[in-house]
């Protein structure tokens, strides 16, 4: 098959509720986007938010069968929308951050044989996998292992020291220590491991793909400055023999790892010179798709993550345990900085559905009903157990004196009030944690871009203007992750005629079609200016009372 004249570039995006798809085309224009949303779409798997809780405390899966169903079925909806498979010259794309999926010894065989007159989900389960669900991002079952792996390696900052992160519950190598303590025999026969990242490209490539190094970073096995495997960390989390679960050394996105397998040709038409590149985690795929330099990204998805990307030039980005520190996809001595919450559209989701009817309309409406400031009354939302503040979970009220320098406990707030609560609880989160974060000598930030399901909502981004006291804009695409996988495509295939070019130097690399949708109020952003240090009281306060309720149920 001869090259396309006009080539397409497939960006992936398995999350934690869909698989999303976006093809561009050599503008960098979107000619195509698609979805299979995992609990509509594929019912039958039971899984709510396209995860399965338990049975163990804190553990979250999601079904490896589900992801491989998801892209045999996002085949065929491309191919019914007369996508030309054969116009796609690259393909890579993202996945949820920490998810991992462990291949048995015969995985590398079966992926090399696939029938095209069967689809990726029957040939593959189960025998390909030792554990036919995947632990993912919002799993908490590791604290035992998290406890562990800081104190062997000297302390959590060390460990942030050396891998860019404290240890987190849902990383990938406190989710391998958990299930080598649990399950030793199952753990010793698996032959590779895989991030929900490198996993959707080994079924491209027909064999299992190495791991990328922004996915690698939210690993705490990977040394973020050199992007090599910490072989202390890998002893600790999965003794000798995990090096060669994990494979080669991470490597760039916009790598070319080969071309499809004769699978992909036979059975949907791609076309055989097809670049398959490394997939990267869903927020460093934002950062390609949306950043510029002198941005913060905030993405209002599931989770809510608030994203700086760090240039070259600053050798020693600080790093701190409340924060991420992450390579980036492009760039070895590139960095993106990371604050991660757990609780994000699934939180404000819950109080519109408890104080506004289950309607954003009259969620919008309360917002504004409310001042700024909720009259000196702050509230904390944790249905699941969060990141910052660590492990804690259930629902907080305080109210603060008019000079600040007091906070009582409340057991409640008028209903009214929760909409505009928990907005400003979750930003000022973010704010007041925005200092500690930024590099020396950095520039002031410019713009606040914002993406995810709630950036199509006008108050939340007006909300967003004020407290962060930023123009907000918003991206044309929708899917920014699945924009990011598309552009690293497209970088691949550009990368073979400038094999000495940078991911800047590419045409058509630059923040997708950013507009203006909010502007802060000066009037309305020095009342949060003035809340930043109540806020952090608040904080503090909540932090002591969960740390004595856990203290009295031990």
């Amino acid at each position: 098959m001869s090259p396309p004249s006009s080539p397409l570039f497939l960006g992936l995006d398995l999350s934690t509720q869909q698989l999303k798809a976006t093809i561009l085309d050599k503008a960098s224009d979107i000619v195509h986007e698609a979805s299979v949303h995992f609990d509509r779409d594929l019912p039958h798997h039971r899984t709510t938010n396209g995860t399965i809780r338990g049975p163990d405390a804190g553990e979250v899966t999601s079904p490896v069968r589900m992801w491989l169903e998801a892209i045999d079925l996002m085949c065929k909806r491309l191919h019914d929308d007369h996508v030309e498979f054969g116009d796609i010259v690259a393909i890579s794309g993202a996945g949820q951050q920490h998810g991992s999926v462990y291949w048995s010894n015969c995985a590398d065989q079966l992926l090399a044989s696939l029938d095209d007159n069967q689809g990726l989900a029957d040939q593959l389960c189960p025998a390909a996998f030792l554990f036919q669900r995947a632990p993912m991002w919002q799993d908490s079952s590791t604290t035992e292992d998290c406890k562990r792996l800081e104190n062997e390696i000297g302390g959590p900052s060390i460990l942030a020291d050396r891998t860019g992160s404290r240890a987190h519950e849902r990383f990938t190598g406190n989710q391998i220590s958990r299930i080598r303590r649990l399950h030793p025999e199952i753990y010793e026969a698996t032959a590779r491991i895989s991030l929900v990242s490198s996993f959707i490209p080994s079924l491209f490539l027909g064999h299992i793909a190495p791991i990328e190094v922004s996915g690698a970073s939210g690993m705490n096995l990977m040394d973020v400055l050199t992007c090599k495997w910490d072989h202390a960390l890998l002893n600790i989390c999965g003794g000798p023999s995990l090096a060669d679960k994990l494979g080669a050394e991470p490597v760039l996105g916009g790598t070319n790892l080969g071309v499809v397998s004769d699978w992909w040709v036979k059975k949907w038409g791609f076309n055989p010179g097809c670049i398959v590149a490394p997939f990267t985690g869903d927020n460093p795929a934002t950062v390609v798709a949306l950043s510029a330099p002198g941005d913060a990204l905030l993405s209002l998805g599931t989770s809510t993550t608030f994203l700086l990307s760090i240039p070259p030039s600053i050798k020693s980005p600080k790093r701190f345990t409340t924060s991420h520190l992450l390579s980036h996809p492009t760039h070895f001595h590139g960095k993106i900085v990371m604050l991660c919450y757990k609780n994000g559209a699934l939180a404000r989701e819950q109080v519109r559905d408890k104080f506004a009817n289950g309607n954003w309309d009259i969620f919008n409406q309360l917002v504004e009903q409310t001042a700024p400031g909720c009259n000196g009354k702050t509230a904390f939302y944790f249905p699941l157990p969060e990141i910052i503040p660590p492990n804690v979970m259930g629902e907080y009220f305080f109210i603060s004196s008019l000079k600040g320098n007091t906070v009582l406990l409340q057991k409640d707030l008028p209903m009214s009030i929760h909409p505009r609560a928990i907005l400003e609880s979750q930003f000022l989160s973010i704010r007041s944690r925005i200092a500690a974060i930024l590099p020396e000598g950095s520039s002031p930030l410019q713009r606040l871009v914002i993406s995810g399901g709630s950036s199509a909502n006008p108050i939340i981004r007006q909300i967003a203007a004020d407290i962060f006291g930023m123009d907000v804009f918003l991206s044309a695409t929708k899917e920014a992750a699945a924009t990011g996988g598309a552009l690293l495509a497209k970088y691949a295939w550009w990368k073979v005629s400038h094999p000495d070019g940078t991911f800047e130097d590419m045409p058509g690399g630059a923040a997708m079609g950013l507009r203006c949708v909010a502007k802060p109020r000066r009037e309305i952003s020095i009342i949060y200016d003035d809340l930043i240090d109540t806020y952090n009281k608040c904080e503090q306060e909540l932090v002591k009372l969960w740390d004595l309720k856990m203290q009295e149920s031990i």
